[in-house]
């Protein structure tokens, strides 16, 4: 079993993404990371699937997903040179005495405090699914109240 990426291109209608996600639900696939936003095109929507499956399953899954009418591309650009991206928010137990340190490993991954209260921060990062993790790591210690992950977005380096 191993992580694929896959890049889907659909019609920006209601409903699309509830019809893939019951797709992969009924056909007991689990989504790894899911992520959908609207492309240059207003009419067109790319969702990253991120999903955990032998070569067997994942052609399964994209024939599957190639029956369903609103479907225009699959792409699975797990060997492809990309760019990977994911947003976290880590809201993090901190006050006066530990606030300097808090934000010494923030300032190490180039992470943004987004908010600052009495007794905690919220840290906003970006970055790889590994820099996330360990920031996620080294913040544990200090005591992470809430935490929260997009999911992961990927794009094709160059021209295709």
């Amino acid at each position: 079993m191993m992580k694929h990426t896959l890049s889907v291109l659909v019609m920006n209608q209601p409903g699309v993404l509830a019809r893939v996600a019951g797709l992969f639900s009924r056909r007991g696939f689990n989504i790894e990371s899911l992520a959908v936003g609207v492309t240059d095109e207003p009419n067109i929507s790319r969702m990253t699937i991120q999903v955990e499956a032998d070569d067997a399953t994942l052609e399964q899954i994209t024939k599957q997903l190639h029956k369903l009418i609103d479907v225009i591309k699959i792409s699975d650009i797990t060997t492809d040179e990309r760019v990977d991206r994911e947003l976290a928010l880590i809201k993090i137990s901190g006050d006066a005495a530990n606030r300097s340190e808090i934000l010494q490993v923030a300032d190490i991954f180039r992470a943004k405090i987004v908010d600052v209260a009495e007794k905690s921060i919220v840290i906003e990062v970006t970055g790889d699914e590994a820099k996330i993790d360990a920031l996620v790591q080294l913040t544990r210690p200090y005591g992470i109240i809430e935490l929260v992950r997009t999911g992961k977005i990927s794009m094709v380096r160059g021209s295709k």
